[in-house]
C-alpha cells in the first residue's frame, strides 16, 4: 500500500495529470496484490456505468450555457446595487455574487474565474488593496460546490449510495453558512473601518427590470432540486431540465446567447465531462487496488479507536480531508476515501448527509490553501498576485470557513434539517 501511495505522489509531483497519477499508481497496486492487468478495463468501465453520473455533463453544460448568455454580469451588478449602501459593500457583493452563482455553476473554479476577473479588478478602484479583493474571491468561491446543483453533491452520491436530492439539500445551509462566515470577516473589517464605502451605483435599468432578472436566474436551483423533492425527475433528468431553463433564459429572456456561445458552451461542458469522467475511471481502479490490498479493514481498524466517540471520529475526518485537500484533487479525494470512510460513519451512528458535508466543505477549503490550491493559483493568476501577500488576507477567512465547519461537525440539524422537512 506505502508503494501505491509514494507512486500517486511521486507522478502528481512530476506534473503528471491527477487522473493519470490515480489510475498508474491504481495499476501498480493490482500489480502487487497479483491481479491479471485484464480486470482492470472491467474496473474502469465499472466506475463510471451510472445512472447518476450521467446528470454531470448536463449540470456543467447548463452552467456554460448561462455564463455565455450573460448571467455573470448580471448576478454582479445585481448585488452590487443590493449592498452599496453598506461600507464594505463590494466586498458583500463579491460574497452574495459566489452565493448566486454557485446556484449556477457548481464550481469553485468557474465562480473565481468569472467573478475575479471583474471584482480583483475593480475593488481596488475603490480603495481595497488587491490582495484583500483576491482574498474575498478565493475565500467565497468555495461556496460553489456545496450550493445546489453541484457535481461535487452529484459525484459523493454516487460512490456513497447517498441520495443525491438529500445531498442537494444538505448543502444549502452549509454553503450559506460559509458565505455569513466570509461575511462576518468583512462586516469587521467594515466596523473598524478598515475598508472602504463603495461610490453609489449608476444604471439606466429600472431597479424592478434587475430584480426580476435576479428572480429568474436564482430560481433555477429551486426549479431542479423543488422538482427532484417532488418526485417529478430524478437528478439526471433535473440535469437536463437545467439545461431547458438556461437556454430559454439565455435565448428567449436575456436574449445574448447565439448560436456561436452554444457552440462553445457544448464544446466546454464536452471536455469538462471528459476530465470528470477519466478521473472517475482512474480514481475507481486505485479505490480497488487499494481494497485488494486491505486499506478497508485498516480504515475499520482506526474506526474502532472511535468506537463511542463520534463526534471525535467526525473531527478526525475534517482534519484528514483538510490535509488530503491542500495536495489532491477534491474529486479524486472523494472517490478514493468516501467507500472507505462511509461504512465507518454508518457504523459509529454519524449521519451520512453530515459526514459529507464535513467532507465536502473541508476539501473545498483545500482548494484554496497551497501547495495545490487550484483555485489559489487560479485568482493569483487573475491578479497577478504573489502567494504571500494573498494568503496573509486570506487567513481571517480560512478560520471563519473553519469555524464553519466546526459548528457542521456540532451540530448534526445544519446539515439534516432540511432533507428531513422537505423530503422526508
Amino acid at each position: 500500500m506505502i508503494w501505491v501511495a509514494l507512486t500517486g505522489l511521486f507522478l502528481l509531483f512530476l506534473g503528471v495529470p491527477v487522473a493519470f497519477s490515480l489510475g498508474l499508481a491504481g495499476l501498480v497496486g493490482v500489480w502487487i496484490a497479483d491481479i491479471p492487468f485484464s480486470i482492470v478495463a472491467t474496473r474502469i468501465f465499472a466506475g463510471v456505468d451510472s445512472f447518476v453520473f450521467l446528470a454531470v455533463p448536463f449540470y456543467i453544460l447548463a452552467a456554460e450555457i448561462m455564463g455565455q448568455g450573460g448571467i455573470t454580469t448580471r448576478l454582479i451588478r445585481i448585488a452590487g446595487h443590493a449592498f452599496q449602501w453598506l461600507r464594505g459593500g463590494t466586498a458583500f457583493a463579491n460574497i452574495g455574487s459566489s452565493v448566486l452563482f454557485a446556484g449556477i455553476s457548481g464550481s469553485a473554479v468557474a465562480d473565481s474565474a468569472a467573478l475575479g476577473r471583474v471584482f480583483i479588478t475593480e475593488m481596488p478602484k475603490e480603495g481595497y488593496t488587491k490582495p484583500y479583493a483576491a482574498a474575498v474571491t478565493v475565500a467565497s468561491s468555495i461556496i460553489g460546490p456545496i450550493i445546489p446543483p453541484s457535481g461535487l453533491a452529484i459525484i459523493l452520491g454516487a460512490v456513497a449510495g447517498i441520495s443525491v436530492v438529500d445531498l442537494f439539500l444538505a448543502g444549502v445551509i452549509p454553503g450559506l453558512l460559509l458565505g455569513a462566515a466570509c461575511a462576518a470577516v468583512v462586516a469587521i473589517d467594515a466596523l473598524r473601518g478598515r475598508i472602504p464605502k463603495p461610490p453609489k451605483m449608476q444604471s439606466d435599468e429600472p431597479a424592478f427590470k434587475m430584480i426580476l432578472e435576479g428572480i429568474a436566474v436564482a430560481t433555477l436551483p429551486v426549479v431542479i432540486v423543488g422538482g427532484m423533492v417532488v418526485g417529478a425527475y430524478t437528478a439526471t433528468e433535473g440535469g437536463g431540465v437545467a439545461v431547458a431553463y438556461a437556454l430559454f433564459l439565455s435565448v428567449f429572456v436575456f436574449r445574448e446567447l447565439d448560436m456561436a456561445g452554444l457552440w462553445r458552451a457544448v464544446m466546454k461542458a464536452a471536455r469538462i465531462s471528459a476530465t470528470i469522467y477519466l478521473l472517475v475511471a482512474a480514481a475507481t481502479v486505485l479505490s480497488y487496488a487499494l481494497n485488494l490490498l486491505g486499506v478497508s479493514s485498516w480504515v475499520s481498524t482506526a474506526a474502532d479507536m472511535f468506537a463511542d466517540q463520534p463526534l471525535a471520529f467526525l473531527f478526525a475526518i475534517a482534519l484528514l480531508m483538510l490535509i488530503l485537500g491542500t495536495f489532491l484533487d477534491i474529486g479524486a479525494a472523494i472517490l478514493i476515501f468516501i467507500p472507505l470512510l462511509m461504512p465507518a460513519v454508518r457504523e459509529l451512528g454519524i449521519d451520512p448527509l453530515q459526514a459529507s458535508m464535513v467532507v465536502m466543505l473541508t476539501l473545498a477549503i483545500g482548494l484554496v490553501t497551497p501547495p495545490v490550491g487550484v483555485v489559489l493559483f487560479v485568482v493569483m493568476r487573475i491578479g497577478r498576485i504573489g502567494m504571500f501577500p494573498l494568503m496573509k488576507a486570506l487567513m481571517p477567512f480560512l478560520i471563519a470557513e473553519l469555524c464553519a465547519v466546526v459548528l457542521i461537525c456540532l451540530i448534526p440539524g445544519f446539515s439534516t434539517w432540511l432533507p428531513e422537512l422537505l423530503n422526508p
